[in-house]
């Protein structure tokens, strides 16, 4: 029987960072298709990642023939809690729905947000303490 282990964190993370440790490995230039390859990603799902990382000025596009993906700083630079940052969803997971009308249910909703919020801050600082070049020194060993 085998067992999987289990992804801590949303899988736009973890793609966003074997991507880039990708980028960096190569020193140039990648095709959204060959980092796709490389991350055992489809390649749209990969170039949305793409897209919000390079509007947080992480990585530079280049269209064309011979256009692709570039890693705009030294990996030894980018921390993981910036790239968490730039990719991390629209609605940051202390931002909960509450239901209309229920005070109490509006109060454990308040109550749980704010829990989350400094969870999600604790990991965020915990981030910070790692770059992406951490990440591609595991992969070489």
């Amino acid at each position: 029987m085998t067992t999987r282990a289990k992804l801590i964190g949303p899988a736009r993370f973890s793609v966003a960072v074997h991507a880039l440790a990708g980028l960096a490995s190569n020193g140039g230039t990648l095709s959204s298709a060959m980092l796709a390859a490389q991350v055992h990603s489809h390649p749209t799902f990969l170039r949305r990642i793409l897209a919000t990382l390079a509007s947080h000025k992480i990585v530079d596009t280049r269209e064309g023939r011979d256009g692709g993906y570039t890693l705009r700083m030294a990996a030894d630079q980018l921390t993981l809690s910036a790239i968490y940052l730039a990719i991390r969803i629209e609605q940051p997971i202390h931002e909960l729905p509450t239901a209309d009308g229920i005070q109490d249910s509006q109060k454990a909703n308040q109550r749980l947000s704010n829990i989350m919020k400094g969870a999600e801050q604790q990991v965020i600082d915990y981030l910070q303490q790692f770059t992406l070049a951490d990440i591609i020194e595991d992969l070489e060993d």
